[in-house]
């Protein structure tokens, strides 16, 4: 694997400086995911023809409504048409005091809501704290304040019942997931549209007290993604359940780089509700809790790579580079498999 090389990612995101969160047909922005990713992967060369080839997608920022206050600012929590006012709040705290200590403020109000935007708030918000752990520069700044205003402004609340009598691990909980009936699921158009339906579906509260996160953080997190790329093996059968499962480990992995800069109950109450927002996605798109048998074959993940980038597709990218990284640590050959998966179905309907 090459280094990481994060040469191209400020001129980069410099051209993204009038770019919204979302795009124009209504799907989340993904570029500066993909860039830093791109970065991340040691292929700074493959940065701005990616970026060319993606910007006719972009739309403006959102106009401002008014100011966040600082006493109410839980009353804006979940107001997309108040995601440029989240951004200017965020924006000026970045300014006025350390990047790590307003990430640990705001991530411990925003955990609740990690499944905001299918998770996109907080993968956005994890690109940009790995940037900056890196280098601390006004536009990787800029960049987590946007990450962390699209969390806010996306924000959402699953339903949560008590702590089970032996919470476990992820993979030890994963076989109590109940998932809503196929015959009984709804089409809404959207990841998080679809996670309404969780509302009424009561079986669903007992999962959020089914795990246990006051062991070792680093240890919880590693057995959240290895079990969802499992999950993601078993249950993406067409191009919408590869988005949704996707996002169930790429969406806990973005808390990697941001644990080294949480107080402990911040890290802890981030990654329960990482896992919750996982579950939801099984419940609400899976066929099975079942996780299947993973062979030892490993696919070369310089290929990986390659085939990513030359997919063109965004999900494809950060989703090869989240495997590899989780990869790299566990050595789990799901990872792989995973992405080799991901890589041919999302480039086939590219």
């Amino acid at each position: 694997m090459t280094s990481p090389d994060y040469s191209p990612l400020d001129g980069a995101l410099e051209q993204l400086d009038l770019a919204g969160p979302e795009l124009r047909n209504g799907n989340s922005n993904h570029a500066p995911m993909a860039i830093e990713a791109l970065c991340a992967l040691g292929r700074p060369q493959a940065v701005q023809p990616w970026l060319d080839r993606y910007r006719d997608q972009l739309m403006p920022r959102p106009a401002h409504v008014a100011p966040i206050a600082a006493d109410a600012w839980a009353s804006a929590l979940g107001d997309a048409r108040r995601v440029g006012d989240w951004f200017e709040h965020f924006h000026a705290e970045l300014n006025q005091r350390p990047w790590a200590a307003v990430l640990d403020e705001w991530v411990a109000r925003l955990a609740p809501g990690i499944v905001a935007a299918a998770m996109h708030g907080v993968i956005r918000t994890g690109h940009a704290v790995r940037a900056l752990a890196r280098e601390d520069t006004p536009l990787r700044r800029r960049e987590l304040a946007d990450g962390l205003a699209y969390w806010a402004a996306e924000y959402l609340a699953l339903p949560a019942g008590g702590r089970a009598a032996h919470p476990g691990l992820p993979s030890q909980a994963i076989g109590s997931i109940a998932m809503i009936p196929p015959a009984e699921r709804v089409n809404f158009g959207s990841l998080s549209g679809a996670l309404g339906q969780l509302d009424t579906f009561e079986p669903f509260r007992a999962a959020f007290g089914a795990v246990a996160t006051d062991g070792d953080p680093h240890v919880f997190l590693a057995d959240l993604t290895a079990t969802f790329a499992r999950v993601y093996l078993g249950n993406a059968n067409d191009f919408l359940t590869t988005i949704a499962f996707v996002h169930t480990v790429t969406g806990p992995a973005s808390l990697r780089p941001m644990l080294p800069y949480l107080r402990a109950d911040t890290g802890r109450a981030a990654l329960a509700y990482a896992w919750q927002a996982s579950a939801a996605l099984l419940a609400t798109f899976g066929s099975r809790t079942v996780l299947p048998q993973v062979g030892e074959r490993t696919p070369d993940p310089d290929v990986l790579v390659a085939r990513a980038i030359a997919s063109g597709d965004e999900h494809a990218i950060k989703f090869t580079a989240t495997c590899l990284g989780e990869h790299a640590i566990s050595r789990d050959p799901a990872f792989l498999q995973a992405a080799d998966h991901a890589i041919v179905a999302l480039a086939s309907a590219s």
